[in-house]
């Protein structure tokens, strides 16, 4: 029975897997968008959504725990000072899935995966909506 398996396994060992999605979310938060498989995407738009919750959070647990999730000290830093503060507001949907093109060479579905940034207001518009 599958109850309760979320995980994908996409072919790798638990170590290899590990790797994989480390460094991806140390890339996402270091730049702040990817372009990686589908497949992958999915996993590590499910991944940063919690990690920015623990960024929200901003305890020495939270920190800790992210730690684990994260490769080097430079996307930790990002993680709770930049992102978890920019998106502060917001209670989810912090990382976003965008369907690109077929890889060239395998034919893979690629997908841009980016954090969400909050949309400042133009300065006319605070003034349309309070009518």
């Amino acid at each position: 029975m599958r109850h309760r398996k979320k995980q994908i396994k996409l072919s790798r060992t638990k170590a290899h897997r590990r790797a994989l999605f480390r460094n991806l979310l140390s890339a996402l938060f270091t730049h702040g968008s990817i372009i990686t498989t589908e497949a992958k995407a999915k996993e590590v738009k499910r991944r940063a959504d919690r990690l920015v919750l623990w960024a929200q959070r901003g305890d020495l647990h939270s920190r800790r725990l992210a730690a684990g999730e994260l490769f080097g000290a430079e996307p930790l830093k990002l993680l709770f000072e930049k992102w978890g503060k920019e998106l502060q507001g917001r209670k989810s949907g912090f990382a976003r899935v965008v369907r690109l093109w077929r890889r060239q060479g395998d034919g893979a579905p690629l997908a841009l995966v980016e954090l969400v940034r909050q949309e400042k207001e133009p300065a006319g518009a605070e003034s349309a909506s309070g009518r």
